[in-house]
């Protein structure tokens, strides 16, 4: 899956990604493995906000890290998705 969506405050981006050895860290439930759902959402504050998801789960966790002050949003959410794909507790890429 891969989209992007405009809405009235935010910019969104989805993908599902595989996340390589050791996962994701998220700051509700620690590191989450398997296939997931990131969803990057560029909001109107100018804040970008990385949620992610076992696929087709109903509940999202942030990406520890998340939210960033400001930044390409969408050049934010390929990093998020190759850092998730590396794995090692990924987290919310640095600007």
């Amino acid at each position: 899956m891969t989209g992007t969506e405009r809405h009235d405050t935010a910019l969104e981006w989805t993908d599902t990604v595989v996340a390589g050895p050791g996962g994701a860290m998220t700051d509700e439930v620690g590191v989450i493995t398997g296939e997931l759902t990131l969803r990057t959402v560029a909001g109107a504050d100018g804040k970008i906000r990385f949620e992610i998801q076992y696929l087709d789960a109903d509940e999202w966790y942030t990406l520890t890290g998340s939210p960033l002050p400001h930044g390409d949003a969408h050049a934010l959410h390929l990093a998020a998705l190759a850092a998730v794909r590396a794995g090692g507790g990924a987290e919310a890429p640095s600007i």
